[in-house]
């Protein structure tokens, strides 16, 4: 499989990247990020299978080469005119709706900043644990005001407009929901904190 021009080289392989797609064949209409793992791990792919999900650093490079396998994975079934929905709690395969080189919402596939940071395996190099402690409010300020305010919207499963008091409501109720203590992932609760933080912080 062939992947962006302005990706790095990537040691993943295509056998990886066949057991990902099997999965996403399964379930084409979506699951979430923790489903897609937890498959992964009941089929013994490595190195998801291995992975220690309990400690953070494990817990990022996890996510990481799973999204850098997915962000692979669009860019190959771009040509197919099949589109790889990727969102910790959607990932998916739909029809592409824009033409060759174009996503489900006929935007340019090289235009999505995430796709660039996932696709840059130096990212996943550098590293450690206090680094990842530091990381997800640092990455979502790399992205552009609107493009920040529409990832925390969609991970709150929120619409515009909405206030404060609603965004606090809907984040006590998904942080419950997605404790790890409740059956929940790290990776998810964090991705929900940072949401929470982003739209108060637009406001």
């Amino acid at each position: 499989m062939t992947h962006g021009p302005d990706s790095v080289d990537s040691p993943v392989d295509a056998a990886l990247l066949e057991r990902v797609l099997e999965c996403l064949r399964v379930q084409p209409s979506g699951l979430t990020e923790h489903a897609l793992i937890g498959q992964l791990r009941a089929a013994g792919v490595e190195p998801f299978a291995g992975a220690r999900l309990q400690e953070p650093l494990s817990l990022f490079q996890t996510h990481f080469l799973l999204f850098h396998c997915l962000y692979r994975l669009r860019d190959h079934l771009l040509g197919q005119g099949e589109w790889v929905s990727i969102h910790c709690l959607d990932i998916g395969i739909e029809r592409a709706s824009g033409g060759p080189g174009a996503g489900a919402a006929g935007l340019p596939a090289h235009r999505d900043p995430l796709r660039t940071y996932y696709l840059d395996l130096t990212q996943l190099e550098r590293m450690d644990t206090a680094a990842v402690e530091a990381l997800l409010g640092e990455f979502w300020l790399r992205l552009g005001r609107d493009q920040r305010r529409e990832q925390a919207l969609a991970v709150l499963d929120l619409a515009d407009p909405v206030d404060a008091d609603t965004v606090q409501r809907q984040y006590r109720r998904m942080a419950q929901r997605h404790h790890p203590d409740r059956g929940g992932d790290t990776a998810t609760l964090q991705q929900i904190n940072a949401a929470r933080w982003v739209l108060l912080a637009d406001r």
